[in-house]
């Protein structure tokens, strides 16, 4: 694991952002699974960041969360990746460089991976217009996919998740599917940057609809070589209570999404 951020003093309040904009429809859910993982969160509109990005130094875990931003009316996450290009994305990259947390949950993985925060192999790719790595294209069924997915962490190198963890949650998205050269997709997997796949539940490779948009090596989400940005298209947020889980009636318990949360918060305090 790499990119351990700075300790705060045991009485200092650990802030959270949750960016919205135009069409974000879970931020609500997103702020909660925080502020269950003890942080103090704020909702905070793009345009406000886009204002004044010197506000993101007031945050210790900035968070992109899910939706349909502006429609996705070019496609998805484009316009997002756009506006904050220019004045937000200088500064959030010098909080990551202190040290801070960014979480990026389906609309908003599409955001940081047209946005080049990821995969960022090299560290620089937006900072010196190398262009987008990736791409999250449209799932191979052709229609948008709402359902409930098993996901194994495979990597020990982001501070999100603990390698070999098992956590269900759903998925909503039409552009859904990993897209990038065979050769970078084999660099980010010798680098444990494929942080997530999507499971069967036996634990065997998942085919659809385990693996619900296609993409090679099944991947659900993948980090930076920092370990210190995440971006995945499945919704912990939606998994977070016990209740939360479609099964918890027959005890099946659920909250399991909500790790993800707890463990950026202890990171980004320091505690680990």
């Amino acid at each position: 694991m790499t990119g351990k951020a700075a300790t705060l003093p045991k009485t200092a309040t650990l802030k959270a952002a949750v960016v919205r904009t135009a069409g974000t429809n879970c931020d609500a859910e997103t702020v909660y699974a925080l502020e269950r993982a003890g942080a103090a969160v704020d909702m905070v509109h793009l345009h406000s960041l886009m204002r004044a990005p010197e506000k993101l130094a007031d945050y210790r875990i900035v968070v992109f969360p899910g939706g349909f931003t502006y429609g996705d009316d070019i496609a998805s996450g484009v316009v997002f990746a756009v506006e904050m290009r220019e004045r937000v994305l200088p500064e959030l990259r010098r909080r990551l460089a202190d040290g801070a947390l960014v979480l990026g949950i389906c609309n908003g993985f599409q955001i940081l991976v047209r946005a080049g925060l990821l995969p960022d192999t090299d560290g620089r790719s937006n900072a010196a217009g190398l262009g987008q790595e990736a791409s999250l294209q449209t799932n191979v069924s052709g229609r948008f996919e709402c359902r409930w997915v098993r996901l194994e962490a495979t990597t020990d190198r982001s501070v999100f998740l603990e390698k070999g963890q098992i956590i269900e949650c759903p998925v909503a998205h039409m552009e859904g599917r990993f897209v990038t050269s065979e050769e970078l997709r084999g660099q980010l997997a010798e680098t444990g940057q494929l942080a997530l796949r999507y499971t069967a539940a036996d634990g065997g490779e998942a085919a659809y609809p385990d693996n619900p948009n296609g993409s090679r090596l099944a991947v659900a989400g993948i980090c930076d070589p920092t370990g210190r940005v995440l971006g995945l298209m499945p919704h912990p947020e939606r998994n977070v209570e016990t209740w939360h889980h479609p099964h918890w009636t027959r005890g099946t318990a659920g909250g399991a999404g909500l790790s993800v949360f707890t463990r950026a918060v202890s990171a980004a305090r320091g505690d680990r």
